[in-house]
């Protein structure tokens, strides 16, 4: 998972990447990067590990020239997170000059590397699968050119063959230097990619036009007054010339829209639309739906207060003490200065940050049956330091509520969930958990429940779900690719 802009504009764009950039943030937090070209084709690079507001500075912006750009936040899924070499974007000199940022993961990375060394001769210097993607995108959009130009239908049929060679998912932004600006998305669209225009303000003796971004979230579009034109379809690309003028085409032979059940689940922030499904209504629904569950599982009088795990549980929590007439309390108050946990590297760094970032409100807890409310449980870490944070504040019993489903298989797709054995609910029921985080009563969301919560009264008809049924949607993914993954994540 990472956050990913782009923005053709009439005027220097590097201050609104930057604020895009920190919109995203709770995206990825690892390292940042922006790129901008001069419309010579000259491109300007800076990229650093940390949050956005610790990797520019002054000089760095000043140095980030050109009306046309895109920007970058990590979190590492692939490669070494601590290695500033993995941050993005990854640049490549020829054809042209490319400059590439990738939200996602490739799942046939190591056949695409024999590739690229045999077939290509190209050479790699990371482990990232970023730099494997613009290296095939580069190698194809090679072979289209016979003359001295680039057009967009030779940059359309490039794409088209990377969606042939490419297995997994990608939403990708890129700088053609000399050209222009390329969006596109896997045909399965699982990580999303959305579109917005808005007019460019007037110029002196200019000719008008209007200006475009792409993103991975729509509250980058609305903040910055861009309206939303609508999402890049799954194997669409988007390719922006230089003077401002859109293209686009569905570039791939098979598509189907299943997008990531997961970022509507955590990882999106809830005033986001993606796919047309609000993030913030679809929490609500999910809420609706875990409270029959919650009915249905715990005993009578029971619970006596609601309580959210802050932030993204909220809008859950809200709606299961709504519908089962209890109390809703707030009893943990948020660190805003921390980062969000989950996308924490390391079980030990997850773990101390907990405590860092929550802090439980006795007079909230004392002597109370509490109803604790989360988005989802991963590796079960944070569950159970928020729980013995709630007994330790005075609960008098502690039932520990999932808004997701039981996270049983790894995620392979751009979350770092690839190994088994690291996920708390795989080969175990859901009383051992409940034991194993220490609750004395454990509900988790059904499966068809959040599936009908993210695509009730919309045009969906699949979903991403693998995480918590074990269905990879793009039918690539085998037992072998998962346990070479989980060996190369342990090595």
């Amino acid at each position: 998972m990472c956050g990913i802009v782009g923005m053709a504009g009439q005027g220097p764009v590097n201050q609104e990447i930057y604020d895009a950039l920190l919109l995203l943030q709770h995206r990825g937090q690892d390292s940042t990067g922006m790129a901008t070209a001069e419309s010579s084709g000259v491109f300007h690079i800076h990229k650093a590990r940390g949050q956005v507001r610790e990797a520019f500075r002054t000089r760095d912006m000043r140095a980030l020239l050109g009306d046309i750009g895109l920007g970058h936040v990590r979190y590492a899924t692939k490669g070494t997170a601590s290695n500033e070499e993995e941050a993005q974007p990854f640049y490549v000199n020829a054809p042209y000059g490319i400059v590439l940022v990738h939200n996602g993961n490739l799942t046939n990375t190591r056949e695409l590397t024999r590739e690229l060394f045999s077939k290509d001769r190209r050479h790699l210097n990371t482990s990232s699968d970023t730099e494997l993607l613009v290296n095939i995108l580069g190698s194809e959009l090679q072979s289209e050119i016979t003359g001295p130009d680039l057009d967009p239908a030779q940059v359309f049929r490039a794409v088209g063959r990377v969606h042939e060679r490419v297995e997994g998912s990608y939403a990708s932004i890129a700088l053609i230097a000399g050209y222009g600006l390329l969006a596109f998305r896997d045909p399965f669209g699982i990580r999303p990619l959305i579109l917005g225009k808005r007019p460019a303000p007037e110029v002196p003796g200019g000719e008008p036009r209007d200006e475009y971004i792409v993103a991975s979230e729509s509250l980058v579009l609305e903040n910055a007054g861009f309206e939303v034109v609508r999402d890049v379809e799954p194997g669409e690309a988007v390719f922006i010339s230089l003077d401002g003028t859109l293209h686009a085409q569905q570039c791939a032979a098979k598509t189907m829209l299943a997008p990531c059940s997961f970022e509507y689940v955590y990882l999106a922030r809830p005033d986001s639309v993606m796919n047309g499904v609000s993030v913030y209504e679809t929490r609500l629904r999910m809420g609706e739906r875990l409270a029959d569950t919650v009915a249905k599982y715990t005993p009578a009088g029971s619970i006596d207060v609601v309580m959210p795990i802050p932030d993204s549980a909220r809008p859950a929590a809200m709606q299961v003490a709504r519908k089962l007439g209890i109390e809703y309390r707030e009893g943990f108050y948020k660190n805003r200065y921390v980062g969000r946990t989950f996308i924490m590297p390391g079980q030990a760094v997850r773990k101390k940050s907990v405590r860092q970032k929550l802090n439980a409100m006795s007079t909230e807890f004392q002597g109370k049956n509490v109803l604790l409310v989360d988005d989802s449980i991963v590796r079960g870490t944070t569950s159970r330091e928020i729980i013995q944070m709630a007994r330790d504040a005075g609960a008098k019993s502690v039932t520990f509520a999932s808004a997701a489903p039981p996270v049983r298989f790894p995620h392979v797709y751009g979350i770092n969930m690839p190994s088994r054995h690291e996920l708390v609910a795989h080969g175990r029921t859901i009383p051992e958990i409940a034991e194993e985080l220490g609750c004395d009563y454990l509900v988790y969301q059904e499966v068809d429940d959040l599936k009908a919560a993210i695509m009730e009264g919309t045009d969906l008809v699949d979903l991403d779900m693998s995480c918590f049924d074990g269905r990879y949607v793009t039918g690539t993914v085998s037992e072998e690719y998962l346990a070479w993954v989980e060996g190369s994540q342990e090595s």
